[in-house]
């Protein structure tokens, strides 16, 4: 049986985490109910981690950097369907198939760009209620920080994943945790969730623009 799950427009049927909308890649679903897999998702991979604030809501504005193809994009999508997102990816090859997503969803808006230069993009995008970050580069913490300072409202929230083979290929990942949420001092930790067994060496950090 599938119930609502403790944050909005996210549900459970005891084993999966699902939205409701309609399917984007081909993947499982249970009536209108789309099967989220935490493998090739890490925010949800973060919410079966027992994650206590989600700051995703119905109505949200998002920024979400590293979008990719979409496939995690879509289900924010589906939580945040009174809300908007708009997504920035800087690889033209996957920005096709994320075109594509989008084209059959009316929340989303598509941005080719370098997430290293929000000032590109700053015509499009709005005051957000928060910024998602999915991004492989080493300075990916200080990507953040820029474009919060220009897009996160006062006591908006952040969602970053921080990858520590990205940032230090040497370095135990706890050390580089460490030092990401020091860099991060600006803002109100909130929680920090390991994603382990579904991606290893990552570590969600959730925060408040204060």
């Amino acid at each position: 049986m599938i119930k609502e799950y403790k944050f909005e427009n996210i549900y459970s049927d005891g084993k999966h985490i699902l939205t409701k909308g309609s399917p984007v890649w081909n993947e499982k679903t249970i009536n209108n109910y789309r099967i989220w897999n935490p493998r090739r998702s890490k925010l949800c991979a973060m919410i079966l981690n027992k994650c206590k604030i989600m700051p995703i809501k119905k109505n949200s504005t998002v920024l979400y950097l590293g979008a990719s193809s979409g496939t995690t994009v879509s289900y924010v999508s589906d939580i945040a369907d009174k809300g908007m997102i708009y997504c920035v990816e800087f690889s033209g090859r996957v920005f096709r198939d994320l075109i594509a997503m989008c084209e059959k969803r009316k929340n989303i808006v598509p941005i080719l760009a370098d997430a290293n230069q929000p000032e590109s993009y700053q015509h499009i995008v709005e005051s957000v209620d928060v910024v998602y970050q999915d991004i492989a580069q080493r300075n990916q913490i200080q990507i953040f920080k820029k474009n919060a300072k220009m897009f996160l409202k006062k006591n908006g929230y952040g969602i970053i994943m921080v990858k520590a083979r990205s940032i230090d290929t040497t370095a135990r990942p706890e050390d580089v945790y460490k030092k990401a949420v020091e860099d991060l001092k600006d803002f109100e930790i909130l929680e920090k969730i390991g994603l382990e067994p579904y991606c290893k060496d990552h570590l969600a950090v959730a925060l408040e623009n204060k």
